[in-house]
């Protein structure tokens, strides 16, 4: 791929693109609140705001941190743009992003490995959507119809996904994959026993957070000592 296209002309128009329909986004996520104000004249007080926010805040905060770090390296700015504005980012971006990536046979974080995610994120919004508006007329009617087992397996969906990928990805880097399992074991086993209750919410995001930096040492480790074997 030319560098200088994807550098020069591909990202500017990237970024100018996904911060204006992250602005728009940001307002029309707003619209409703405003009508509310403007038009009803419904304001609430500025403590139950701050309330609000801080509950909401202490709950989720930390993923505004740990989804764009953790995500980031796999789908690229692009897709960054477009998982957060469409949602469903853990569930169905990334999954479509990562298996776009292996049937392309492309890297995470390269410049191919970037638009492919893209190509890939891009399908999935279009497919949700319309997925989404048949199953809000028809969901609860179908869903209605199904045995109590079907329902009960559609809980195991998620992990049945990720296993699938991590088999994809595993295959490539035996040794990090086994190393990282072995480490993501140990690490929720000390979470589970209570051993990082001192932070703040830590069952919540240090997890993942912690999955995600110590692959990317263990990446650069194995990188830095692949390069010295070879010089």
């Amino acid at each position: 791929m030319n560098g200088n296209f994807y550098k020069d002309e591909y990202m500017p128009q990237v970024n100018k693109i996904g911060k204006l329909t992250g602005y728009l986004g940001v307002l029309v996520a707003f619209t409703p609140a405003i009508m509310l104000a403007v038009v009803y004249g419904i304001v609430p007080k500025p403590a139950a705001l701050l309330t609000a926010f801080i509950s909401g805040a202490s709950a989720f905060g930390v993923l505004w941190f740990v989804e764009p770090i953790s995500y980031f390296p796999v789908v690229g700015p692009a897709g960054t743009y477009m998982a957060f504005l469409s949602g469903n980012i853990s569930n169905m971006r990334i999954p479509c992003a990562s298996m776009a990536q292996v049937a392309a046979d492309v890297e995470p974080g390269t410049e191919k490995g970037s638009i492919v995610a893209t190509l890939g994120m891009a399908v999935s919004i279009i497919i949700n959507v319309s997925v989404l508006t048949i199953g809000a007329i028809l969901g609860t009617s179908v869903l209605a119809m199904l045995p109590d087992s079907i329902k009960a397996a559609l809980n195991y969906l998620l992990p049945a996904l990720f296993g699938a990928l991590l088999v994809q990805f595993g295959l490539k880097m035996i040794k990090h994959s086994l190393l990282m399992v072995v480490i993501s074991f140990a690490l929720y086993f000390a979470i589970g026993m209570g051993v990082f209750n001192w932070l703040p919410g830590a069952s919540n995001w240090l997890g993942t957070l912690g999955c995600v930096f110590i692959s990317i040492a263990v990446g650069i480790t194995t990188l830095s000592n692949n390069t010295k074997k070879q010089a």
